[in-house]
């Protein structure tokens, strides 16, 4: 009798570490892509000169042309977007730290990282998808 409870005991130890290992990957795998969508918007996205590498943001915040920041004219500072080049497919989250971009069309300027993890220096403008995530 001892040794069957022993047996259901460890069971039930195994099961419980089986789950709460398949809990946390799950959780870490969302906030790798970045949680979930809240809303979305097509149209151009351009990027940053590497000339204003730490000039002040509206935000506040230096610009670095190593940081994975963009402008966007409306959304809250702090704000995290999914920027996605549906030329290549190839897709960056980027945090809000300024406003604009103030070219016709456009709907979101990104730093020189995010621009560069897009394939879209030599372009200079492609069609995105922005995501704003919860």
């Amino acid at each position: 009798m001892k040794i069957r409870v022993f047996d259901i005991a460890l069971c039930f130890l195994i099961s419980g570490l089986l789950v709460a290992c398949s809990t946390s990957r799950a959780t870490g795998d969302s906030q790798r892509r970045g949680g979930s969508v809240v809303s979305s918007q097509n149209g151009k996205a351009s990027w940053y000169s590497a000339r204003t590498n730490g000039t002040r943001t509206a935000s506040g915040e230096p610009l670095s042309d190593k940081a994975f920041t963009a402008a966007h004219r409306t959304l809250p500072f702090g704000t995290q977007v999914r920027v996605t080049n549906t030329v290549n497919g190839k897709n960056v989250i980027v945090r809000i730290t300024d406003r604009g971009p103030f070219g016709k069309h456009r709907i979101i300027d990104l730093g020189h990282a995010a621009a560069k993890r897009l394939d879209m220096i030599k372009a200079g403008v492609v069609p995105v998808r922005v995501e704003v995530l919860k």
